[in-house]
Protein backbone atom coordinates (compact mmCIF):
# COMPACT_ATOMS: atom_id res chain seq x y z
CA UNK A 1 0.00 0.00 0.00
CA UNK A 2 1.60 3.26 -0.83
CA UNK A 3 2.09 6.00 1.05
CA UNK A 4 -0.15 8.89 0.63
CA UNK A 5 0.65 12.71 1.19
CA UNK A 6 -1.90 14.90 2.48
CA UNK A 7 -1.84 18.89 3.37
CA UNK A 8 -3.99 19.80 6.03
CA UNK A 9 -4.65 23.50 5.19
CA UNK A 10 -6.17 25.04 8.53
CA UNK A 11 -7.28 28.19 10.28
CA UNK A 12 -4.49 29.19 13.15
CA UNK A 13 -2.67 27.57 15.57
CA UNK A 14 -4.90 27.47 18.37
CA UNK A 15 -8.05 26.90 16.84
CA UNK A 16 -10.35 24.53 18.81
CA UNK A 17 -11.45 22.76 15.49
CA UNK A 18 -7.80 22.55 13.52
CA UNK A 19 -6.37 20.83 16.95
CA UNK A 20 -9.35 18.30 17.64
CA UNK A 21 -10.48 17.77 13.65
CA UNK A 22 -6.94 17.60 12.12
CA UNK A 23 -3.99 17.40 14.59
CA UNK A 24 -5.16 14.98 16.97
CA UNK A 25 -5.31 12.47 13.91
CA UNK A 26 -1.63 12.77 12.70
CA UNK A 27 -0.08 10.17 14.42
CA UNK A 28 -2.86 7.64 14.27
CA UNK A 29 -2.83 8.26 10.54
CA UNK A 30 0.95 7.91 10.20
CA UNK A 31 0.66 4.44 11.14
CA UNK A 32 -1.61 3.63 8.62
CA UNK A 33 0.58 5.27 6.07
CA UNK A 34 -0.46 8.26 5.37
CA UNK A 35 1.86 11.86 6.19
CA UNK A 36 -0.45 14.66 7.39
CA UNK A 37 1.46 17.91 6.41
CA UNK A 38 -0.21 20.82 8.33
CA UNK A 39 0.21 24.24 7.35
CA UNK A 40 -1.80 27.39 9.03
CA UNK A 41 -1.31 31.04 8.19
CA UNK A 42 1.13 33.03 10.92
CA UNK A 43 -2.21 34.81 12.22
CA UNK A 44 -5.78 33.17 12.60
CA UNK A 45 -7.90 33.61 9.96
CA UNK A 46 -10.11 34.89 12.51
CA UNK A 47 -8.52 37.61 13.80
CA UNK A 48 -10.37 40.62 13.59
CA UNK A 49 -9.44 43.57 11.52
CA UNK A 50 -7.65 46.52 13.92
CA UNK A 51 -10.29 49.38 12.46
CA UNK A 52 -13.64 49.36 10.08
CA UNK A 53 -11.63 50.85 7.52
CA UNK A 54 -8.85 48.41 6.88
CA UNK A 55 -11.28 45.06 6.09
CA UNK A 56 -10.33 45.24 3.54
CA UNK A 57 -6.85 45.29 3.34
CA UNK A 58 -6.66 42.85 6.21
CA UNK A 59 -8.80 40.34 3.94
CA UNK A 60 -6.22 41.08 1.58
CA UNK A 61 -3.64 39.89 4.03
CA UNK A 62 -5.43 37.03 4.85
CA UNK A 63 -5.95 35.60 1.06
CA UNK A 64 -1.84 36.54 0.93
CA UNK A 65 -1.30 34.65 4.44
CA UNK A 66 -2.75 31.25 2.72
CA UNK A 67 -0.55 31.15 -0.29
CA UNK A 68 2.54 29.23 0.87
CA UNK A 69 -0.30 27.08 1.84
CA UNK A 70 -2.11 26.72 -1.15
CA UNK A 71 1.16 25.92 -3.06
CA UNK A 72 2.67 23.10 -0.77
CA UNK A 73 -0.91 21.08 -1.59
CA UNK A 74 -0.60 21.14 -5.43
CA UNK A 75 2.42 18.95 -4.61
CA UNK A 76 0.66 16.33 -2.33
CA UNK A 77 -2.04 13.77 -3.01
CA UNK A 78 -4.95 14.98 -0.77
CA UNK A 79 -6.07 18.68 0.14
CA UNK A 80 -7.44 18.56 3.47
CA UNK A 81 -9.47 21.28 3.87
CA UNK A 82 -10.43 22.92 7.06
CA UNK A 83 -13.11 24.62 6.44
CA UNK A 84 -12.69 27.79 4.10
CA UNK A 85 -9.51 29.72 3.85
CA UNK A 86 -10.81 33.23 4.74
CA UNK A 87 -14.28 33.19 6.76
CA UNK A 88 -17.30 33.39 4.43
CA UNK A 89 -15.36 33.58 1.36
CA UNK A 90 -14.64 31.59 -1.48
CA UNK A 91 -10.73 32.68 -2.28
CA UNK A 92 -7.81 30.33 -3.06
CA UNK A 93 -9.95 27.01 -2.86
CA UNK A 94 -9.65 26.64 -6.51
CA UNK A 95 -6.21 26.58 -6.77
CA UNK A 96 -5.37 24.24 -4.02
CA UNK A 97 -4.76 20.75 -5.22
CA UNK A 98 -6.69 19.13 -7.73
CA UNK A 99 -8.10 16.37 -5.23
CA UNK A 100 -9.99 18.56 -2.07
CA UNK A 101 -11.52 17.20 0.80
CA UNK A 102 -13.59 19.91 2.44
CA UNK A 103 -14.06 19.41 6.63
CA UNK A 104 -16.66 21.50 8.35
CA UNK A 105 -17.41 21.16 12.27
CA UNK A 106 -19.49 24.82 12.03
CA UNK A 107 -23.28 25.67 10.18
CA UNK A 108 -20.49 27.43 8.29
CA UNK A 109 -23.03 28.39 5.67
CA UNK A 110 -24.29 30.92 7.91
CA UNK A 111 -21.79 33.07 7.51
CA UNK A 112 -21.04 33.46 3.24
CA UNK A 113 -20.76 35.94 0.94
CA UNK A 114 -23.25 34.81 -1.20
CA UNK A 115 -23.23 31.22 -2.20
CA UNK A 116 -18.70 30.93 -1.49
CA UNK A 117 -19.82 27.82 1.02
CA UNK A 118 -21.35 25.86 -1.39
CA UNK A 119 -19.29 26.90 -4.19
CA UNK A 120 -16.37 25.44 -2.42
CA UNK A 121 -18.16 22.06 -1.57
CA UNK A 122 -18.71 21.85 -5.78
CA UNK A 123 -15.15 22.19 -6.01
CA UNK A 124 -14.42 19.64 -3.21
CA UNK A 125 -14.47 15.55 -3.55
CA UNK A 126 -16.70 15.46 -0.86
CA UNK A 127 -17.46 17.12 2.38
CA UNK A 128 -16.28 15.42 5.73
CA UNK A 129 -18.98 16.52 7.76
CA UNK A 130 -19.09 16.53 11.29
CA UNK A 131 -22.29 15.91 12.76
CA UNK A 132 -25.79 14.94 10.26
CA UNK A 133 -26.82 18.01 10.95
CA UNK A 134 -24.04 19.65 8.91
CA UNK A 135 -24.37 16.52 6.20
CA UNK A 136 -27.76 17.00 5.61
CA UNK A 137 -26.79 20.46 4.49
CA UNK A 138 -23.97 19.57 1.30
CA UNK A 139 -26.23 16.49 0.52
CA UNK A 140 -29.07 18.81 -0.35
CA UNK A 141 -26.61 20.67 -2.55
CA UNK A 142 -25.69 17.38 -4.12
CA UNK A 143 -22.33 16.98 -2.44
CA UNK A 144 -20.67 13.61 -1.92
CA UNK A 145 -20.48 13.54 2.37
CA UNK A 146 -19.03 11.46 5.15
CA UNK A 147 -19.54 11.69 8.34
CA UNK A 148 -17.07 11.93 11.07
CA UNK A 149 -17.55 13.00 14.51
CA UNK A 150 -15.37 15.47 16.49
CA UNK A 151 -13.35 13.02 17.96
CA UNK A 152 -11.25 12.93 21.82
CA UNK A 153 -7.79 11.42 22.04
CA UNK A 154 -9.21 9.72 25.04
CA UNK A 155 -5.21 8.79 26.18
CA UNK A 156 -4.43 12.31 26.77
CA UNK A 157 -7.94 12.98 27.77
CA UNK A 158 -8.58 10.64 30.69
CA UNK A 159 -9.94 10.88 34.19
CA UNK A 160 -7.58 12.16 36.92
CA UNK A 161 -6.78 10.05 39.80
CA UNK A 162 -9.98 8.90 42.50
CA UNK A 163 -10.56 11.16 44.99
CA UNK A 164 -13.03 11.77 47.54
CA UNK A 165 -15.57 14.40 46.19
CA UNK A 166 -17.11 14.54 49.67
CA UNK A 167 -14.26 15.56 50.96
CA UNK A 168 -12.95 18.49 48.51
CA UNK A 169 -13.57 22.11 49.78
CA UNK A 170 -15.16 23.13 46.72
CA UNK A 171 -17.58 21.77 44.14
CA UNK A 172 -16.10 23.23 40.84
CA UNK A 173 -19.05 24.60 38.45
CA UNK A 174 -16.83 24.37 35.23
CA UNK A 175 -16.97 26.14 31.48
CA UNK A 176 -14.53 25.79 29.45
CA UNK A 177 -14.54 27.91 25.90
CA UNK A 178 -12.84 30.36 23.64
CA UNK A 179 -14.27 34.14 24.24
CA UNK A 180 -16.71 34.48 21.47
CA UNK A 181 -18.78 32.11 22.93
CA UNK A 182 -18.76 33.60 26.47
CA UNK A 183 -22.12 34.95 25.22
CA UNK A 184 -24.01 31.30 26.34
CA UNK A 185 -22.59 31.71 29.75
CA UNK A 186 -23.43 34.88 30.18
CA UNK A 187 -27.08 33.60 28.86
CA UNK A 188 -27.33 31.22 32.01
CA UNK A 189 -26.07 33.56 34.36
CA UNK A 190 -29.02 34.15 36.78
CA UNK A 191 -29.46 30.61 37.54
CA UNK A 192 -25.72 30.46 37.91
CA UNK A 193 -25.78 33.53 40.54
CA UNK A 194 -28.58 31.40 42.52
CA UNK A 195 -26.88 28.28 42.29
CA UNK A 196 -23.43 29.42 43.75
CA UNK A 197 -25.52 31.94 46.04
CA UNK A 198 -27.01 29.23 47.82
CA UNK A 199 -24.17 26.85 48.29
CA UNK A 200 -21.24 28.31 50.12
CA UNK A 201 -17.97 25.49 48.46
CA UNK A 202 -19.65 26.19 45.01
CA UNK A 203 -17.51 27.77 42.55
CA UNK A 204 -17.42 28.31 39.26
CA UNK A 205 -14.13 28.21 37.01
CA UNK A 206 -14.09 29.52 33.70
CA UNK A 207 -11.49 28.47 31.39
CA UNK A 208 -10.85 30.66 27.90
CA UNK A 209 -8.60 33.20 26.15
CA UNK A 210 -9.38 36.16 28.22
CA UNK A 211 -11.98 36.68 31.23
CA UNK A 212 -15.27 36.92 31.60
CA UNK A 213 -17.13 40.03 32.50
CA UNK A 214 -20.36 38.85 34.72
CA UNK A 215 -22.59 41.38 36.11
CA UNK A 216 -24.98 39.52 38.89
CA UNK A 217 -21.87 36.59 40.22
CA UNK A 218 -19.72 37.94 42.74
CA UNK A 219 -16.03 38.06 41.98
CA UNK A 220 -15.33 36.06 44.77
CA UNK A 221 -17.82 32.98 43.59
CA UNK A 222 -15.57 32.27 40.09
CA UNK A 223 -12.52 32.17 39.14
CA UNK A 224 -11.07 32.55 35.54
CA UNK A 225 -8.07 30.49 34.40
CA UNK A 226 -5.96 31.18 30.78
CA UNK A 227 -6.57 28.37 28.60
CA UNK A 228 -3.31 26.75 27.18
CA UNK A 229 -3.08 23.39 25.79
CA UNK A 230 -0.43 22.14 28.52
CA UNK A 231 -3.05 22.88 31.12
CA UNK A 232 -6.54 22.08 29.28
CA UNK A 233 -6.46 18.15 30.60
CA UNK A 234 -5.82 19.36 34.06
CA UNK A 235 -8.34 21.88 34.06
CA UNK A 236 -11.25 19.78 33.09
CA UNK A 237 -10.09 17.33 35.74
CA UNK A 238 -10.53 19.75 38.34
CA UNK A 239 -14.67 20.26 37.15
CA UNK A 240 -17.24 18.47 39.26
CA UNK A 241 -19.66 19.52 36.68
CA UNK A 242 -19.03 20.97 33.03
CA UNK A 243 -21.50 23.87 31.44
CA UNK A 244 -22.60 23.77 27.71
CA UNK A 245 -25.26 26.36 27.31
CA UNK A 246 -26.40 26.97 23.61
CA UNK A 247 -29.18 29.02 21.48
CA UNK A 248 -31.17 27.40 19.22
CA UNK A 249 -30.74 28.49 15.95
CA UNK A 250 -28.86 26.82 12.64
CA UNK A 251 -25.23 27.97 14.11
CA UNK A 252 -25.63 26.18 17.51
CA UNK A 253 -27.00 22.46 15.52
CA UNK A 254 -23.78 22.78 13.69
CA UNK A 255 -21.57 22.57 16.27
CA UNK A 256 -20.12 19.25 17.29
CA UNK A 257 -19.98 18.92 20.98
CA UNK A 258 -16.51 19.47 21.37
CA UNK A 259 -16.50 20.94 24.96
CA UNK A 260 -19.31 18.01 25.80
CA UNK A 261 -16.84 15.62 24.27
CA UNK A 262 -14.06 16.74 26.48
CA UNK A 263 -15.79 16.75 30.02
CA UNK A 264 -16.89 13.25 29.43
CA UNK A 265 -13.87 11.55 28.42
CA UNK A 266 -12.42 13.04 31.85
CA UNK A 267 -15.85 11.46 33.41
CA UNK A 268 -17.26 14.60 34.47
CA UNK A 269 -20.94 14.86 34.17
CA UNK A 270 -22.59 17.90 32.48
CA UNK A 271 -25.18 20.07 32.54
CA UNK A 272 -25.95 20.84 28.75
CA UNK A 273 -29.04 22.91 26.51
CA UNK A 274 -30.03 19.83 24.32
CA UNK A 275 -29.68 21.67 20.75
CA UNK A 276 -27.72 19.79 17.87
CA UNK A 277 -24.72 17.20 18.94
CA UNK A 278 -25.89 17.56 22.68
CA UNK A 279 -29.06 16.57 22.15
CA UNK A 280 -27.95 13.19 20.12
CA UNK A 281 -24.94 12.40 22.60
CA UNK A 282 -27.60 12.70 25.79
CA UNK A 283 -30.31 10.30 23.58
CA UNK A 284 -27.22 7.60 23.08
CA UNK A 285 -26.28 7.31 26.80
CA UNK A 286 -27.36 9.37 30.03
CA UNK A 287 -24.14 11.07 30.21
CA UNK A 288 -25.81 14.40 31.72
CA UNK A 289 -28.43 16.70 32.38
CA UNK A 290 -30.60 18.90 29.82
CA UNK A 291 -31.38 22.70 30.69
CA UNK A 292 -33.31 24.98 28.97
CA UNK A 293 -35.26 26.94 31.07
CA UNK A 294 -33.10 28.98 34.26
CA UNK A 295 -35.08 26.83 36.31
CA UNK A 296 -33.80 23.55 34.25
CA UNK A 297 -30.14 24.50 35.04
CA UNK A 298 -30.44 26.00 38.83
CA UNK A 299 -32.15 22.59 39.64
CA UNK A 300 -29.98 20.47 37.34
CA UNK A 301 -26.90 21.61 39.27
CA UNK A 302 -28.53 21.25 42.60
CA UNK A 303 -29.58 17.67 41.84
CA UNK A 304 -26.17 16.85 40.72
CA UNK A 305 -24.58 18.71 43.74
CA UNK A 306 -26.90 16.61 46.13
CA UNK A 307 -26.91 13.31 43.93
CA UNK A 308 -23.03 12.34 44.58
CA UNK A 309 -23.77 8.59 43.21
CA UNK A 310 -25.62 10.35 40.33
CA UNK A 311 -23.05 12.50 39.09
CA UNK A 312 -20.26 9.49 39.28
CA UNK A 313 -22.90 7.62 37.01
CA UNK A 314 -22.82 9.53 34.25
CA UNK A 315 -19.78 10.63 34.43
CA UNK A 316 -18.81 7.02 34.07
CA UNK A 317 -20.97 7.21 31.06
CA UNK A 318 -19.84 9.60 29.46
CA UNK A 319 -16.08 8.51 29.47
CA UNK A 320 -17.74 4.43 28.11
CA UNK A 321 -19.58 6.35 25.06
CA UNK A 322 -16.63 8.92 24.02
CA UNK A 323 -14.63 5.81 24.04
CA UNK A 324 -17.17 3.97 21.99
CA UNK A 325 -18.25 6.29 19.37
CA UNK A 326 -16.25 9.48 19.77
CA UNK A 327 -12.54 8.83 20.02
CA UNK A 328 -9.70 9.46 17.35
CA UNK A 329 -8.91 5.35 17.73
CA UNK A 330 -12.42 4.42 16.80
CA UNK A 331 -12.31 7.12 14.13
CA UNK A 332 -8.62 7.62 12.47
CA UNK A 333 -9.07 4.03 10.13
CA UNK A 334 -12.62 5.92 9.16
CA UNK A 335 -10.25 9.22 8.08
CA UNK A 336 -7.98 6.80 6.58
CA UNK A 337 -10.10 4.70 4.31
CA UNK A 338 -11.74 8.32 3.19
CA UNK A 339 -8.65 9.63 2.12
CA UNK A 340 -7.27 6.22 0.00
CA UNK A 341 -10.90 6.19 -1.56
CA UNK A 342 -10.23 9.60 -2.97
CA UNK A 343 -6.78 9.24 -3.53
CA UNK A 344 -7.31 6.12 -5.63
CA UNK A 345 -9.68 7.68 -7.95
CA UNK A 346 -9.03 9.52 -11.32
Amino acid sequence: MRKLRVTALTAGRHDPSRRFRVCQFAGALARRGIEVAEHHPFFSKYTPAPAPALGFVWTAGKILARVPGVAAARLGDLTWLQRELVPGRLTLENFAGRKLLFDVDDAVWTTQRGDSIDRIAALARGVIAGNEFLADYFRRRGARVWVVPTCVDTDRWKPGAANDAAERAEWVVGWSGTSSNLKYLYAIEEPLAEFLGSREEARLLVVSDAEPRFKRIPRGRWRFERWSPAAEVRQARRMDVGLMPLAATDWERGKCGCKLLTYMAVSVPSVASPVGVAAEIMRQAEVGLAATTPDDWYGALVRLRSDRALASRLGAAGRRLVEERYSVARHAETLAGIFRQVAEED
